[in-house]
């Protein structure tokens, strides 16, 4: 397994772009990432996108990015919050089978079954036992799916305290947008050191060579943004040939 452990104290948070080179590195590599959505469907290969990171991180954002010039009936974006109803009557894990991507598609988890190892970890919704069981059980879910073809990859998107505290702030005063802040993204950033080791832990133990987690330095959204397109299509691109 791949080590990652202290990945978020070594990140450099003041990468970023400027508006005009952001223009010209997105737009290329979102042509890129259309030609090879195009040649994964050709050849079959499934690949499964999974974003998590910081409340205000920007994944909507990345997101958006990286679906902006592909062919709608190819992708699928699935959005992930507290299970409920059916869901809680089975294993953690049913609910993420039952939306993976078949062959040939490209899948996006906004929120994912990592959330059993950090909010259900820090806030106390499963027993210990049950949250450090998990890792092997993910890493198994995972290993699954890879030795079907699937292409796995796996964001954090970082930012630091600082700049998450400015985004909420910004969002508050937005008549437009104050409705994404909620007294749970408060509540968890109070938490923030339980948070972060539940990070450094979940990629420390969960990033594979055929899983593997990026971190993303998000204080800056441009960079962020090119970042995780050039991420997914390089991995696409190497699976292909």
């Amino acid at each position: 397994m791949k080590a990652v452990a202290g990945a978020l104290a070594g990140v450099d948070l003041t990468r970023a772009l400027g508006p005009k080179e952001y223009d010209k590195r997105i737009g290329a590599e979102q042509l890129r990432l259309r030609a090879l959505h195009f040649k994964m469907y050709e050849e079959q290969v499934p690949v499964l996108a999974v974003f998590e990171g910081w409340d205000a991180a920007g994944k909507g954002g990345a997101i958006k990015r990286v679906t902006e010039t592909l062919e709608p009936r190819g992708y699928t974006v699935s959005s992930f919050s507290a299970p409920r109803g059916e869901e809680k009557t089975h294993h953690y894990l049913w609910r993420f089978w039952r939306t993976l991507p078949r062959a040939g598609h490209l899948g996006i988890f906004d929120r994912s079954y990592y959330g059993r190892v950090l909010v259900e970890r820090v806030e106390g919704f499963c027993a210990e036992e049950e949250w450090r069981r998990a890792y092997h059980e993910i890493n198994e879910f995972e290993a699954h799916q890879a030795s079907f073809g699937m292409v796995v990859q796996k964001f954090w998107l970082h930012l630091s305290k600082e700049e998450q505290l400015r985004r909420f702030q910004t969002r508050e005063r937005d008549p437009f947008r104050s409705h994404k802040l909620t007294a749970e993204d408060w509540r968890n950033r109070a938490r923030w050191a339980e948070y972060e080791q539940a990070v450094e832990e979940m990629l420390a133990r969960t990033s594979t060579s055929i899983a593997p987690w990026t971190v993303v330095e998000a204080d800056d959204k441009l960079h962020a943004r090119v970042k995780v397109v050039r991420t997914l299509a390089d991995a696409i691109a190497k699976a292909i040939g």
